[in-house]
């Protein structure tokens, strides 16, 4: 164990400059997760009910009300993503996140200043356009932060810190709970009581912005703009290395020839390219599918009005169900920090997101069918295997369908079409989570226990659909993950499947070196390519330096 920990502190030190830079990236996920988890603890504070009127209104209006001022972010973080892809394509992946975090802000600003000086009618005005205002940063970043990090780490360590941004996110998260419940028991029933989560807010975008000015601009969109001496120096930068490392240079070449002729593509080029193929189709397809299926694990239900949950298992009270939303918070901040440390470049993407999925839909259908059986709030041994299956969600999540849809999203992109891609993808999950925000309270209060019993057979269908459409990226160059979906998608899906390799009987998958010699052999002989390969030659002796590569 002692080795253990020794050898990842050293990689770790081998490689902190690309740690760092995935950490400052991160950071932005932090207040996407923090304004996650803020409204749901501050829509039970008395102090706000009474200030916007709420506790005057009847509980399907309250229902409402609380699906408005929840969802009404996700509107913004929707059309914050609409222009993101031209805005960092246009000024680089860097200078668009930090405008994201200027905009997060201005608009968290707002929100802890509506209503000086107004009536209440004004300041609920107010509340909402800052919310969307807020939500515009929120968007960019949930769609800028993955891609420029995967963009720009050595392949063995990309998975890990692309998983970054969702471990933010769960602190982010982590962080607003318990700032909830401290100002709950600590601040007297009055403005400031929900004012000073909004306040404490500013201080992970303001670090974000901060920590994000001295990182270097991605090397692909360096290439993709000719400039390659920059995008050299970002990947030495990156891997602790000189300009004219071996290791830099093929890669550099390696970039250089995916986006040959694909240079300065425009947004409407981009989208139109995106069905120029059917592995094209597929890989800018998969983005998609995978963050649609985050937001239909009913994370968001919980994620938002954890504390009405918490109060339906029997744990009543307004301190109590933030005290036990706070643990929520931190079981899911331990799970994911342990999940990108051990499984993600161990167990692979595909593996993560079929166990998490499994173990999400049997902890829902639990819930659902508790809930069912016991609708009282009154506490019975079964409820506190309910509160227990609430936590063993978070768990699964935060192995799987938490961290690892934005790994995927971010790898399976085509690289001269990643903007544009991950653009539909992020566009789809907060769609969803608009929708989900918006429809969770009704659902809770009209549908009761089918709301969880739908989520849990949803994260059913996802697991399936990964054990037989979804083929393992874990280890390839993103130049080489083309190749995943080159031919044999399915065979090659099932035998990275556990068990998988049941269904195919002699059947095997064209392997992704035979598709890349090929790929060689064609680009060779019809002189597309004048960038010269080194060969299978050189790619043994650089053997020993390829988790180098990026």
């Amino acid at each position: 164990m002692g080795f253990t920990i020794k050898g990842t502190l050293a990689e770790v030190s081998r490689h902190r400059n690309a740690y760092i830079l995935a950490l400052s990236a991160s950071m932005g996920s932090i207040f996407y997760g923090w304004d996650t988890g803020l409204m749901g603890g501050i829509l039970t504070l008395a102090s706000f009910q009474d200030y916007f009127g709420i506790n005057k209104m009847s509980a399907s209006a309250q229902a409402n009300f609380n699906g408005n001022i929840v969802s009404i972010m996700q509107g913004g973080c929707f059309f914050g993503v609409l222009g993101t892809s031209w805005i960092s394509s246009r000024f680089g992946r860097k200078w668009s996140l930090i405008a994201s975090g200027i905009i997060y802000i201005i608009g968290s600003l707002l929100q802890a200043i509506v209503g000086l000086g107004s009536n209440q009618v004004v300041a609920l005005r107010v509340l909402y356009f800052s919310r969307f205002f807020a939500g515009l940063g929120v968007g960019m970043v949930s769609a800028l932060a993955p891609s420029y990090v995967s963009e720009c780490m050595p392949r063995h360590i990309r998975g890990r810190c692309t998983g970054l941004v969702q471990f933010s996110n769960n602190v982010g998260m982590m962080l607003s709970f318990w700032v909830n419940y401290s100002s709950s028991i600590n601040l007297p029933s009055g403005d400031m009581q929900w004012r000073m989560p909004f306040l404490v807010q500013l201080v992970p975008g303001v670090l974000f912005v901060l920590m994000m000015l001295p990182q270097p601009e991605s090397p692909r969109w360096l290439v993709e703009r000719g400039r390659y001496a920059e995008a050299a120096e970002t990947l030495a930068y990156v891997v602790r290395t000189s300009v004219d490392d071996k290791a830099v240079l093929l890669t550099l070449d390696e970039i250089k020839a995916d986006f040959v002729g694909k240079q300065r593509v425009s947004m409407l080029m981009q989208f139109r390219m995106m069905g120029e193929s059917r592995k094209i189709a597929l890989r800018c397809l998969i983005p998609s599918i995978a963050t649609f299926f985050q937001q239909w694990t009913g994370t968001n239900a919980i994620n938002y009005f954890s504390p009405q949950i918490f109060a339906g298992l029997g744990i009543s009270g307004t301190t109590s169900g933030l005290f036990a939303t706070g643990i929520y918070g931190l079981v899911k901040v331990i799970a994911v920090g342990l999940t990108l440390a051990l499984a993600v470049e161990s167990w692979g993407r595909k593996m993560c997101l079929f166990v998490g999925g499994l173990g999400q839909g049997f902890a829902m259908l639990w819930i659902g069918g508790f809930s069912a059986v016991h609708p009282q709030t009154t506490i019975v041994p079964a409820s506190y295997v309910s509160i227990v299956a609430v936590y063993l969600y978070a768990v699964f999540y935060c192995i799987g369908w938490g961290p690892l849809p934005w790994v995927v999203a971010s790898e399976v992109s085509p690289n001269h079409l990643r903007p544009a891609v991950m653009t539909c993808a992020v566009c789809v999950n907060w769609l969803f989570s608009f929708t989900i925000s918006r429809l969770t309270p009704v659902m809770l209060d009209h549908i009761t226990y089918g709301t969880f019993l739908l989520f849990g057979l949803c994260c059913i269908v996802m697991s399936a659909w990964v054990y037989f459409f979804l083929p393992e990226t874990k280890g390839y160059a993103l130049e080489d993950i083309k190749y995943l979906f080159e031919k044999d998608i399915i065979v090659r899906s099932l035998e990275d499947s556990p068990g998988g390799r049941v269904f195919l009987g002699g059947r095997r998958a064209t392997s992704v070196e035979e598709l890349r010699r090929a790929a060689d052999v064609r680009d060779s002989s019809s002189s597309e390519i004048s960038i010269e390969r080194k060969g299978d030659e050189e790619r043994i002796e650089i053997a020993e330096v390829a988790d180098l590569q990026i």
